[in-house]
Parts: C-alpha cells; sequence; structure tokens
C-alpha cells in the first residue's frame, strides 16, 4: 500500500509529529509511505515532498492578508506538487491541514475528484467549514451553519487585514470540498465530529481517531526543574502553549495571577521573550522548547496543569500533562473537556477564575497523589500513539480493499 499524507509541517508541531509517526509505521509494516509539507524543514521523515518554498508562503500570505483568499495561492507550487503526486500514484491520499499558506485547494481538490482513489481528510480544526476562521467559539459565531459573510474573526488566522471575503470563499469551499466519491473525515474529538456533521461537509462519514502522545516520552520524569527556578516548597501551577495567541488563555493566567498567595507560582512554557518581559513577578515565564523530554520533567515537577484554552479541538497538551502524572483543569470548550474525568481533573466553565482558584486550593490540600495514578492510567489506556496511529492504517487498509471490491 502506498500512502501519501499532506501538512503544513512535517514532524514539528503536534499535528507533523502525528503526520511523521504515521509515516515511521507504515514503513514498519511494510507500507510505501510518503510526507507532503509546505513550511520548514522536515524531522523524523525519511522521505517528504517540499510544496513551495518561501517566495511562495509570502506572496500566499499577503494575497491572504490583502483580499482575505487564504487557500488561493501558491498555483505554481501546487501545479508542480500535483505532477509528483500522480508519478508517485498513491493508494490513499491522507489530508491534514490543507491551509497555512502553502497550497492551492482549487486545484488540489479539482485533482482529488479526477483522482478517485480514497482520502482521508483529518480536520484538526474548523476552517474546512467556514468562509475564514480556524475557530469560531470567541466570536460565538455560527454563520457557518448556513452561510458565512461579514465575519467577525477576519482578524484572526489566517488574519486579513482588509478585506472581508467570507462570502466567497464559503462558496468556494462548499463546491470544492463536497462531491468527493471516497472521502472520509476524521476528527480527533467527538466536540469537531458532530460541528462536521452539521457542516456542508455532512454527506461525509466521520470516524473520531483522539490525537496520541508518545508514553515512552511523556511519563513521570524526575529532574531539578524545582530547584533551578527556587521553587522547592511551592504549588506550581503549568501552562503550556506552542505559541501564546489570544484563544489560549494568557490573560487568564494573568489574572489569576492576582489570587494566588505565596505558596503558590505559574510556570508557562511557550511565551515570547516579549510576553516574558510582561509577566507579573510569581510567573516564570519559559519559551518554547523542542525537548520533549524536557517538557515531560517540567509536567512531572508540576501539580497540576491548567488550560484556559477559548477554542480548541482535542490538545495534545492536556494528555502530556496526564501522561506525566499530573492533572488538568480546563474551560468547558471544544473537544478539551474529552480529555479529563472526574478522577483526572476539572472542568470549568469558560471565565471562571473564581472556581479555579478554589479548585487550586482543594488541591493543595488533596495532595497531587490523589490524582496521579489515575493520570497515568488514562493516558496510558486512551492515549497511546501507537495504538492511535494503528486506527489510522487499519483505515487505510479497510478502504483501500474497499476499491479493489
Amino acid at each position: 500500500m502506498k500512502v501519501l499524507q499532506i501538512n503544513t509541517a512535517c514532524g514539528t508541531g503536534s499535528i507533523g509529529r502525528i503526520a511523521a509517526d504515521i509515516h515511521k509505521m507504515l514503513i514498519e509494516q511494510g507500507h510505501e509511505s510518503i510526507v507532503a509539507y509546505g513550511r520548514g524543514t522536515a524531522y523524523n521523515c525519511d522521505n517528504t515532498i517540499k510544496i513551495g518554498n518561501n517566495l511562495d508562503f509570502y506572496k500566499h500570505a499577503l494575497k491572504t492578508r490583502i483580499i482575505d483568499k487564504h487557500g488561493f495561492g501558491s498555483k505554481k507550487a501546487t501545479r508542480k506538487f500535483i505532477e509528483r503526486v500522480k508519478n508517485y500514484n498513491p493508494d490513499i491520499i491522507h489530508l491534514h491541514n490543507v491551509h497555512g499558506y502553502y497550497l492551492n485547494i482549487d486545484l488540489l481538490f479539482n485533482f482529488l475528484k479526477e483522482y478517485k482513489k480514497p482520502i482521508v481528510w483529518t480536520l484538526h480544526d474548523c476552517w474546512a467549514f467556514t468562509g475564514h476562521c480556524a475557530y469560531f467559539d470567541y466570536a460565538n459565531c455560527y454563520k457557518w451553519e448556513t452561510h458565512c459573510q461579514k465575519c467577525p474573526e477576519k482578524k484572526s488566522y489566517p488574519k486579513s487585514v482588509f478585506l472581508d471575503n467570507s462570502y466567497d470563499n464559503f462558496e468556494k469551499k462548499k463546491k470544492l470540498f463536497t462531491g468527493l466519491k471516497n472521502m472520509t473525515l476524521v476528527t480527533p474529538s467527538c466536540w469537531l465530529a458532530n460541528l462536521a456533521k452539521r457542516s456542508f461537509l455532512k454527506e461525509y462519514p466521520v470516524k473520531v481517531i483522539n490525537n496520541g502522545i508518545d508514553l515512552d516520552v511523556f511519563k513521570p520524569t524526575l529532574s531539578d526543574f524545582r530547584e533551578k527556578y527556587g521553587l522547592e516548597n511551592r504549588f506550581i501551577i503549568l501552562g503550556v502553549a506552542s505559541e501564546w495567541t489570544r484563544r489560549k488563555g494568557l490573560e487568564y493566567f494573568i489574572e489569576l495571577s492576582k489570587m494566588l498567595s505565596d505558596k503558590e507560582a505559574i510556570v508557562l512554557v511557550g511565551l515570547s521573550k516579549k510576553q516574558i518581559k510582561n509577566l507579573p513577578k510569581n510567573i516564570i515565564g519559559i519559551t518554547r522548547t523542542n525537548s520533549t523530554k524536557e517538557l515531560a520533567e517540567i509536567y512531572t515537577a508540576s501539580d497540576v496543569f491548567f488550560n484556559p484554552t477559548l477554542e480548541d479541538n482535542f490538545p495534545t497538551t492536556n494528555l502530556e500533562a496526564l501522561a506525566s502524572g499530573t492533572p488538568v483543569i480546563t474551560f468547558n470548550t471544544g473537544g478539551s473537556i474529552e480529555t479529563v474525568d472526574n478522577s483526572t481533573g476539572y472542568v470549568i466553565e469558560k471565565g471562571d477564575l473564581q472556581e479555579v482558584s478554589k479548585i487550586i486550593q482543594r488541591m493543595e490540600k488533596e495532595g497531587k497523589e490523589k490524582y496521579s495514578k489515575c493520570c497515568f492510567a488514562r493516558a496510558n489506556n486512551y492515549y497511546d500513539k501507537n495504538k492511535k496511529f494503528r486506527e489510522y492504517i487499519e483505515l487505510y487498509e479497510r478502504l483501500e480493499k474497499d476499491v479493489q471490491i
């Protein structure tokens, strides 16, 4: 079986690592595999196709910023890529994020309709069925259920500074993304699956495959982290993000810091140097790390992981914390709530920091040990990446078999 995966990145970021890990498992099982990607450098993958170059990226980004036509740049790069796909002739094409300033969706999906082989499309956000945004929870906007227009999230990713082209984008996406004869949607959360079934993508079967993590890395890992930062006798509240944008809830950590005693401290990972300079004294800021071992050490050293996300699908940070034996507090948002149960953490109504503070005080008295065993067990039972990615390969094999029949 020959499989082609397509994603913005390969081997970096949570989705890029998923693509690289599926590739590795395919090769180990004797299949052929290629990962095509548009940005950065490929890691942990020995067979890749780079789509476009830096100039293509900047031109596509400029087109998005000025006239809000994200997904409709990169024509030359996409034509070249399609020729390479034809030469490779994969049995399965697995799409991940097709947004990200590197692909022309008009050319790609018209080709896919002609190709007539099984397509798997993992939706990692909501961009596929909106006229502009990747998430709409913050704006409480549900125009996508009927027809997008006058987008309240025009200046969120993929940001448009001037025009609002959401009406036309919605029309074109609906035309392009519907009518494929053999496409299966996959979502990491039940929340996103239910949204997809309410969108213009409802004609397709939807399968839920949770994100998985590397349990050989994310596990209780001892370190000198507390000593290094002078936190030996303090209750550590941890936050982690690859980028602390508005939807990740940085402002809630700032507000929470005003409610803490000297016995508690906040540690935030993934901040920019500028963000770190503006932090209150009782928040320790750490820039982004690509070391998963270092992350596991920080998760383990912390007493609770707080995820005040305002919009999210199925955050792997929650899973990484659980696997390290650290309970999770999350806002009642998207698929984030599907990662915890009563024995591994708490779901709090969005923005209710008073309740978060009460939970933290309760957890301080109870001790982390009350939760750790259940957290570790949940991660091992449900979020082992080897089990999760095997589900993808089983899906590929079933779809290929159905075509042959």
